[in-house]
């Protein structure tokens, strides 16, 4: 499973006055891909943070295509582009209810043990997760 695929709709408080997502949202909608991308891996972040292992963000980049309404149905597709020592990287796509591309991102994630604030390598039960797909 490289690639994980969720259905959101867009909600009114995700919005500007003119009914466009607002773009600081679009982060949310790739992390929650992210999120269910690992939890069906069988990874949650809650037991990695229960085991000293937090999992930041620390390169982010979206690129719009066009605008997400109020109300659309979105797919967010989110794909594991790769996994090294200390850090793992994903690709995402959003498609509205037309097929059309609104957006494509690209985020990079580190291992950090939560004690000493620095990265490590991933938890052996995680690695073992993502090596079986990779």
């Amino acid at each position: 499973m490289r690639e994980q695929e969720i259905i959101v709709r867009v909600r009114y408080a995700e919005t500007d006055q003119m009914g466009v997502v607002y773009h600081g949202n679009y982060a949310q909608y790739f992390e929650m891909g992210r999120v269910e991308w690992l939890r069906n891996l069988g990874i949650s972040y809650k037991w990695m943070e229960e085991n000293g292992v937090m999992l930041p963000v620390v390169s982010l980049e979206l690129n719009y295509k066009k605008p997400a309404r109020y109300d659309d149905i979105l797919r967010i597709k989110t794909k594991l582009k790769s996994q090294s020592t200390v850090k793992i990287e994903f690709d995402y796509e959003i498609y509205n209810e037309q097929n059309q591309l609104l957006t494509t991102g690209y985020s990079m994630l580190v291992f950090v043990d939560m004690k000493t604030g620095r990265p490590i390598v991933p938890p052996k039960y995680v690695s073992d997760k993502i090596s079986e797909i990779l």
